[in-house]
């Protein structure tokens, strides 16, 4: 069910988003009721706010929205905080001041761990990555022709340098051949997960040119809703996907306190 502010959402109010495409969001991953960086969540939808709405959001207000979602929960499931404006229209939008509102829904998730990942890369830089904004239309069609050739998702590489960026919906992470962990220095969406694991650990950020990946042994993706995920393959070439820093930074992340609601 979609709510905002605790009461089904009418089909009139997601219109607006529905014919629009305009607003942001977060997603987060509940284990039992609480959540690992949650303020991470919360500060994105705030900042997020500010850059798309150019709105300064009701902090108090909006944990108590998410807070009202998420008690008496149990088990793994994803929640998701969209901020949209449901009087925005094509044609009033940008003239009138924007009161965007909280859209919670959320999916339960399988159980079990998945397998690695196999990423095909494409030349793209997705709009204003720095938001995670609700535009996905190109990232699932780059993701859909990924898994038409064979493939379970799609990896952003940068038209210009020909960096690596980031994922279709996760972030990107690299381990060297002396065992560093690095991420891309590239204009990416900045991860709740990705942000927890370089507090936790001593990372770098660094340019990773495709065409020299295959000095690299092993590499990962993250994201709130998988955690730290193996890759084994990027185009044609394979990584190590038991490598021991991968293993650790899986006992990192969810040696992460979670935060109760």
């Amino acid at each position: 069910m979609a709510t905002i502010h605790g009461i089904e959402a009418t089909a009139a109010e997601l219109n607006a988003l529905a014919l629009t495409g305009y607003g942001h969001f977060t997603s987060m991953h509940v284990e039992d009721g609480a959540v690992r960086g949650f303020d991470l969540h919360i500060e994105r939808l705030l900042g997020n706010a500010k850059t798309v709405f150019d709105a300064d959001l009701d902090k108090d207000a909006l944990i108590a929205d998410v807070r009202a979602a998420i008690a008496g929960s149990s088990g793994s499931y994803t929640l998701r905080v969209t901020m949209f404006d449901p009087t925005i229209n094509l044609g009033n939008i940008g003239t009138v001041a924007a009161r965007p509102v909280p859209l919670i829904t959320s999916r339960f998730r399988g159980g079990g761990s998945l397998p690695p990942l196999r990423a095909k890369t494409i030349a793209f830089q997705r709009d204003t990555p720095e938001v995670k904004h609700v535009g996905l239309f190109s990232s699932l069609h780059h993701r859909v022709t990924a898994k038409k050739a064979g493939f379970d998702d799609v990896l952003f590489i940068d038209p210009v340098s020909m960096n690596i960026s980031e994922g279709s919906t996760w972030n990107i992470g690299f381990i060297t051949v002396d065992g560093a962990v690095i991420w891309p220095d590239a204009p990416v969406l900045p991860g709740v997960t990705m942000a927890l694991l370089q507090a936790a650990g001593q990372h770098r950020p660094q340019s990773v040119p495709l065409d020299q990946i295959g000095e690299i042994p092993a590499a990962f993706a993250t994201n709130a809703s998988i955690g730290v995920r193996p890759i084994s393959a990027i185009d044609g070439h394979s990584f190590d996907p038991d490598h021991p820093v991968i293993a650790e930074l899986q006992r990192v992340y969810a040696a992460i306190p979670a935060q109760r609601i």
